[in-house]
């Protein structure tokens, strides 16, 4: 799929739209002068999907996020995130970040890291849409952990927690910037799984970054591809593979044909 074709709107084809993006770009000014990071990006990121972001590095995978996140303000072009500006939806907790750190308070247990958004955020809309922090650590994995401090987990296990938190208010979109990145490569497998269970027993929106492709082909309905110097739409993937997924899809001649089109993308970018 082009770029014309992914910034087509998903009314088009009876879709829900989560993220609407026409049109952004975004620069920075620099010693060097003005730096352009994403240009003319548009996509649709439909509502309950899991699209993970591919792209060489300094291709404007992490500032695509934080735009989407009210984080950096576009210089030009617009963002929607279902129907509204994204600093409404900010406000309203319609998105949590999870970022490559979990960034837990290393004085508080794993309960009270979880409990941590509903003590910083009063006033939110949807602050009483929360579920039980106790079921949280149980969807990520870790129940009988609760009195765990952060030095007690593994970084696994503080991603896990990491994850919990960013769901207690149940946000409508997940936003994800490597969250696994720097772990090793057996957890990084078993999170990838824990994952696609995380997403389909919520239902949450998930925009994952990834430096990885095969985790960008295993965890992805779509790929949005990058290209850089600047930042734009390369492609938007659709990944035909089956759910639910498992590791040992990666064995498999389809699963090589996915990663083997991404990597011929990325050689191009």
């Amino acid at each position: 799929m082009d770029a014309a074709t992914a910034s087509r709107p998903l009314s088009e084809t009876g879709a829900g739209t989560a993220i609407a993006i026409r049109d952004l770009s975004v620069r920075f000014e620099s010693d060097a002068g003005v730096v352009t990071a994403l240009d003319q990006v548009s996509v649709d990121i439909p509502e309950g999907a899991l699209v993970t972001m591919l792209g060489p590095s300094g291709c404007g995978k992490s500032t695509l996020l934080r735009a989407v996140a009210d984080l950096v303000p576009p210089s030009e072009g617009r963002i929607s995130v279902f129907s509204r500006d994204p600093e409404k939806a900010r406000l309203a907790r319609d998105f949590a970040f999870v970022f490559q750190d979990a960034t837990l308070l290393p004085w508080r247990t794993a309960i009270d890291n979880v409990r941590l958004p509903l003590e910083v955020g009063g006033g939110s809309a949807r602050i009483e849409q929360t579920v039980e922090p106790e079921a949280l650590l149980s969807l990520v994995g870790l129940e009988g952990r609760e009195q765990a401090l952060p030095h007690e987990l593994s970084g696994g296990m503080r991603q896990r927690v990491a994850i919990a938190r960013a769901l207690i208010c149940r946000p409508r979109i997940l936003l994800m910037d490597e969250p696994f990145g720097a772990l090793d490569e057996i957890t990084r497998d078993k999170l990838n799984e824990e994952l696609l269970r995380i997403w389909k027993e919520t239902g949450t929106t998930i925009l994952f970054v990834t430096h990885s492709i095969p985790e960008a082909a295993f965890l992805g309905q779509h790929v949005l591809v990058l290209a850089s110097s600047p930042g734009r739409v390369r492609e938007f993937y659709p990944v035909d593979l089956p759910q639910p997924r498992k590791l040992a899809m990666r064995d498999t001649m389809e699963f090589v044909a996915v990663t083997a089109h991404l990597r011929q993308l990325l050689e191009t970018c």
